[in-house]
């Protein structure tokens, strides 16, 4: 017989939702400071149905926030360190890796209309807007996360739809762009941020990063494991308050 690894959130949810959050089909793009600590969330918390897309791999500027990056997963592709863990958690979980970067010309492969929720939690400007652009036009509930770096207070960590997004950089750009090139969102969603933006005080060590070499950053800035942990695991609470809504 299989050990109820959910009983005490299916003290608290009941059996019809824990029910729904194994049927439930969620998808992270971004598997990183944010996106590993929403997927851990969500496994822990029973859904039973998870793709994690990223085509990097464990740097050793990673260990510092990524919840699978240790000394010993270094140089290994994140998303198959993290089906690991996230298997060891929840051994009935169907849970997909795919170590490819998302794009606009790759869209259609994700088949985002097949999912019940999307989560953005993608660096690059141009692959987020594309993202957010193409989900939002999908019965999916799309979830976002903005800028999480230069920041130390996990308090100020926030929840506001995209277009009430103040104080965030990353969320102005995204405005920005979208405004520029008049393609705007189908519709609202729910946005993690965080209006507290520090300088860096130190200096990023030239190769550090084991990565594959596909990130698109523009800039590497300093972050700490609370910040975007909090951002992370707020991602995931997201989905389970609209689910718990969903299923009075």
């Amino acid at each position: 017989m299989m050990p109820d690894y959910f009983s005490r959130t299916r003290l608290l949810l009941g059996d019809s939702l824990m029910d729904r959050l194994a049927r439930t089909r969620v998808i992270v793009f971004g598997v990183g400071g944010v996106g590993s600590w929403c997927a851990e969330g969500l496994v822990r918390s029973g859904i039973g149905h998870l793709t994690i897309v990223d085509a990097d791999r464990v740097g050793v500027s990673n260990v510092n926030r990524q919840l699978m990056a240790t000394s010993s997963t270094v140089g290994r592709a994140k998303v198959d360190v993290l089906r690991e863990r996230l298997l060891d958690i929840h051994p009935g979980a169907d849970i997909l890796a795919l170590q490819t970067i998302y794009s606009d010309a790759s869209y259609a492969s994700f088949q985002l209309e097949t999912y019940d929720y999307v989560i953005d939690a993608i660096d690059s400007l141009r692959d987020k807007a594309s993202l957010i652009l193409r989900a939002s036009a999908t019965p999916a509930v799309l979830f976002s996360s903005m800028g999480a770096a230069l920041k130390v207070d996990p308090t100020k960590v926030q929840v506001a739809e995209f277009w009430d997004v103040r104080g965030c950089p990353l969320g102005a750009a995204l405005r920005k762009k979208f405004r520029r090139e008049e393609t705007f969102p189908a519709k609202k969603f729910q946005c993690v941020f965080d209006a507290e933006v520090l300088p860096n005080r130190g200096k990023a060590p030239e190769g550090e990063d084991c990565s594959s070499g596909t990130s698109t950053k523009a800039v590497i800035n300093g972050t700490l494991a609370p910040v975007t942990a909090i951002f992370g695991f707020t991602l995931s609470g997201l989905v389970l308050q609209d689910l718990y809504k969903r299923n009075p």
